[in-house]
């Protein structure tokens, strides 16, 4: 089939995914898409034009062979599916809920240039549910074969989110001994502590660590990176390599008066208490949240949204989101933002905050907005917001959640000699193999670019796994003849 040449099957319209009524979902924190069946499942992948130079397969970060893995789905044999996808991604069920595949894999699709692109990630989420592993070897690397363990050789992976995962699985899978470091009390860094249940069950992530635990890698929460242990004492004391995937957790603030007021909050505090604290389960956990009644969320990506749409679920009455430009410029995803209006979110567009307003009691009570409107084109990018002088006006509110991004924590910087940063603390690597300025020392994930994707992450952590692979290893070793043999095939 020609790349260029869409046949009859892209007049198939795309296969809707189940979801739970907005009315509903709105107030409970299950998982807002259902998940395909069989049957809708081999209808989708029945869309797939099984191009022989597959765009889609560029425009992954980990470069999936997306249409083997759907010609399997097609043929009905999902654990060959599970197994293509496996080569590559070590996170399968969590890429297909959380990656914004209408901007990689799907935004590339041939399908899309004249209509519905594959659903790839639904396809991809479907798979990863239904495999049932046979073995721990199995649901890591997909097939039956793993490597035979290799006890003169350790690794250590400081953060436990999607970086550190795919870089401990990728090393385990090849027999090299991985101990996680992770700083808080459960393992999974943003996906357990920042996503919420309803994008994101902790019970997907919790699967994939438990495989990984059974392949031999050791988790210790509770071990805080650059503080409780550091690099230096790391390879001071025999591992071979060090990988730093710690993220990009260091909350930004507005810098406008009445910031530390009662009811303020950072996104990235208040997720971590509702996620990690399980406030969301309240009264059968007994850690409550602030409770809110009119929440403004400040910020327009995926953050933003998460903390608004948890909010409404903790039982607000209103929610707004204030965003200095248009819907437009958002970079949220699209579907994030369709669900969250579905489910009653105001969006307030062209509004930035100029203060928080507290009582007596140093509780927020208002905030005080400026008008904005769109100016020229800034270096993002994207046009700059302008304040409309004179234009101004009061919001009632008891809660903000300020999500505006967030930067690089210093602490491993600070406690690691000649280890080199850039911009704002993040730490220089190499963006082809993810080694920093210290020798077998990698990096990788938001630490090293700052705030992008989950994919985008696992991508880094498996660059830098397959070149620490290949230094202790040998090239041969570190890249077997299956996964060489997939590659080769993709690219023929």
């Amino acid at each position: 089939m020609n790349a260029t040449a869409p046949s009859k099957k892209a007049k198939a319209p795309r296969t809707a995914m189940p979801e739970q009524d907005p009315k509903v979902r709105a107030r409970n924190f299950e998982e807002v898409a259902l998940g395909y069946t069989a049957e809708m499942a081999a209808a989708e992948a029945a869309r797939c034009l099984q191009c022989k130079k597959p765009a889609c397969r560029k425009g992954c970060p980990v470069e999936i062979d997306i249409p083997a893995f759907i010609k399997q789905v097609v043929a009905g044999d999902l654990d060959a599916a599970y197994g293509v996808i496996r080569e590559t991604n070590s996170l399968p069920a969590v890429c297909g809920r959380v990656c914004p595949q209408e901007t990689q894999c799907e935004g590339s699709c041939i399908l899309g240039k004249k209509g519905e692109p594959v659903a790839i990630g639904r396809l991809e989420r479907f798979v990863a549910d239904s495999f049932l592993a046979k073995s721990a070897c199995e649901t890591v690397t997909g097939t039956p074969a793993c490597s035979m363990a290799r006890d003169d050789l350790k690794v250590a992976c400081i953060g436990s989110g999607p970086s550190s995962l795919t870089c401990a699985g990728y090393l385990a899978a090849r027999g090299i001994p991985v101990t996680v470091f992770e700083a808080l009390h459960e393992v999974g860094g943003v996906l357990v502590y920042g996503i919420p249940e309803f994008r994101l069950p902790k019970g997907v992530v919790r699967q994939e660590v438990q495989a990984m635990k059974a392949l031999g890698v050791e988790f210790r929460p509770n071990w805080v990176g650059g503080k409780t242990i550091t690099v230096p004492e790391l390879l001071e004391s025999g591992y071979d390599a060090v990988f730093i995937g710690v993220g990009a957790g260091l909350p930004r603030f507005l810098g406008i008066p009445g910031e530390n007021l009662i009811g303020v909050f950072s996104a990235n505090e208040y997720l971590t208490r509702v996620n990690l604290g399980r406030a969301y389960k309240f009264p059968a956990t007994d850690t409550p949240t602030f409770p809110g009644k009119h929440v403004v969320v400040f910020g327009g990506g995926n953050v933003a949204m998460d903390s608004a749409r948890t909010a409404m679920r903790l039982g607000a009455e209103k929610v707004s989101l204030a965003y200095r430009r248009t819907e437009h410029e958002m970079p949220c995803r699209r579907e994030e933002l369709h669900h969250a209006k579905e489910e009653g979110l105001e969006i307030l567009c062209l509004n930035a905050p100029l203060e928080f307003i507290g009582d007596d009691k140093g509780r927020l009570t208002a905030i005080a907005m400026q008008k904005m409107m769109l100016g020229e084109p800034d270096d993002s990018g994207r046009c700059a917001p302008v304040a409309c002088q004179g234009d101004t006006c009061t919001l009632a509110a008891d809660m903000a959640i300020v999500a505006v991004g967030t930067g690089a924590n210093p602490l491993i910087s600070q406690t690691t000699p000649g280890l080199s940063t850039y911009r704002r603390g993040y730490i220089t690597a190499d963006p082809e193999t993810g080694e920093t300025s210290i020798r077998n020392v990698f990096a990788g994930g938001d630490i090293v670019t700052g705030a992008a994707t989950v994919i985008s992450a696992m991508g880094a952590g498996r660059r830098a796994a397959k070149a620490i692979a290949e230094r202790l290893l040998g090239a041969a070793a570190a890249d077997p003849p299956q996964a060489r043999a997939a590659d080769d095939s993709a690219d023929a």
